[in-house]
């Protein structure tokens, strides 16, 4: 089972696309909400070397991006074997 991280904002559109994804997939995920949390923040932009948009994924431990970068994943047939790993 993948470890997959999720930081997002509860008032992200980006965010809930890419969660409803990830249960589409079946896949468990933690999320960690960034408002509100400059810690949490901090360590988000660190984590994507300076991403700061919502949401930021992880899949075991690996940079995948954002919402736009998974979907492309997942529609190139390569998001299923990350997934998987």
């Amino acid at each position: 089972m993948p470890t997959v991280e999720i930081y997002t904002k509860s008032t992200c559109g980006y965010c809930t696309m890419a969660k409803r994804l990830l249960k589409s997939k079946n896949v468990s995920f933690s999320e960690f909400p960034v408002a509100g949390d400059p810690a949490k923040l901090e360590e988000m932009i660190k984590r994507s070397n300076g991403g700061r948009t919502v949401p930021q994924i992880f899949i075991n431990d690996q940079h995948i991006g954002g919402f736009d970068d998974i979907s492309a994943l997942d529609m190139v047939g390569k998001l299923d074997p990350l997934l998987a790993a």
